[in-house]
């Protein structure tokens, strides 16, 4: 991978396999603010679009790793916030159309789906994934804590008028917080909603990767799967991606890994040592984490990663 400022990876994903990052906002520039977001609090709450990054810059970076790299299984609109704030994120998904065969996914919190321009410049990706973690205002305040121009109501009729538009695969993301959105009746108006935006997959996701707020606990994949049923599609139980399917990506975790051996280090620190998006890096620390290599430690209301010793494998850490 060259030393691109817009892309990153490709990334080990779960629902992508190696999935090559494409970041056009500044660092947490968000419509939301979800207490599981992996890249910590939202420090630019906004519902304004603009053209945050240059659209240009991206575009040459594409077209330079396109014909120097050209390896993954997804091109991925993601990274530091809310891709569809970008005036112009649909110029980025044309050009992905036209220069590659790789498939261009939209990952999006939905928000801006109320404006007409940016459902037609969603339409131009092959994959659309959607999220719906609440059933009303008030579910949808605690957990995504919307910016406070938004109404949950909207974001559903939206996401309905988009589906109704699309032609390509909309997939949607149901995010699981144990104590918050996880009792069943609770799931269950989630999925009554998802039913009628009708996407074409539905994948259960939780915090297997360090959260905004310590609070946001993760379910076990058993309390998921007995969710699964609730939803039409039935939902699946998004899989861990096994980092030792690609050599790099195994060598990225295990440089992480001996990193932390040495000293507890914040997920920033980590990603300005090898120079990563704090994305990718998210990605490992979570990997490290649900293979119990690594433990989360509280400094100052600071969070560090430490590698956990032969004793403490085995025990719980917060």
């Amino acid at each position: 991978m060259g030393n691109y400022k817009y892309l990153f990876g490709p990334v080990p994903s779960r629902r992508f396999g190696r999935s090559l990052g494409v970041d056009l906002n500044p660092y947490k520039t968000c419509s939301l603010d979800c207490v599981f977001c992996q890249l910590g609090r939202t420090t630019e709450k906004t519902v304004i679009r603009k053209e945050y990054v240059p659209t240009d810059a991206v575009l040459f970076e594409l077209e330079e790793w396109l014909k120097n790299d050209g390896m993954a299984d997804y091109i991925t609109l993601s990274g530091s916030g809310e891709p569809t704030l970008h005036s112009r994120f649909g110029e980025v998904l044309q050009f992905i159309r036209k220069n590659s065969k790789i498939p261009a996914v939209l990952l999006t919190n939905g928000t801006m789906l109320n404006l007409p321009e940016a459902r037609e410049a969603a339409s131009l990706a092959n994959i659309v994934k959607v999220s719906l973690s609440a059933w009303d205002q008030a579910s949808y305040g605690w957990v995504n804590r919307p910016h406070k121009q938004l109404r949950f109501d909207q974001l559903v009729e939206d996401q309905k008028a988009f589906r109704s538009q699309f032609k390509g695969e909309l997939w949607m993301e149901v995010f699981l917080v144990g104590g918050m959105n996880s009792m069943q009746d609770d799931v269950r108006k989630i999925a009554t909603l998802a039913k009628q935006i009708d996407p074409d997959r539905i994948q259960l996701n939780t915090s297997v990767r360090p959260p905004a707020e310590d609070f946001a606990a993760a379910l076990s994949k058993e309390h998921m799967e007995a969710f699964t049923h609730l939803f039409h599609p039935t939902a699946e139980v998004i899989a861990e991606f096994r980092a030792k399917d690609a050599e790099h990506m195994q060598a990225n975790q295990e440089t992480i890994f001996s990193m932390l051996q040495r000293r507890p280090c914040t997920a920033d620190q980590v990603a300005d040592v090898f120079d990563m998006h704090l994305n990718e890096v998210s990605k490992y620390l979570g990997i490290l984490m649900r293979s119990d290599q690594i433990h989360v430690e509280h400094k100052n209301s600071t969070v560090y990663y430490a590698a956990k010793n032969k004793k403490e494998k085995g025990y719980a850490h917060v």
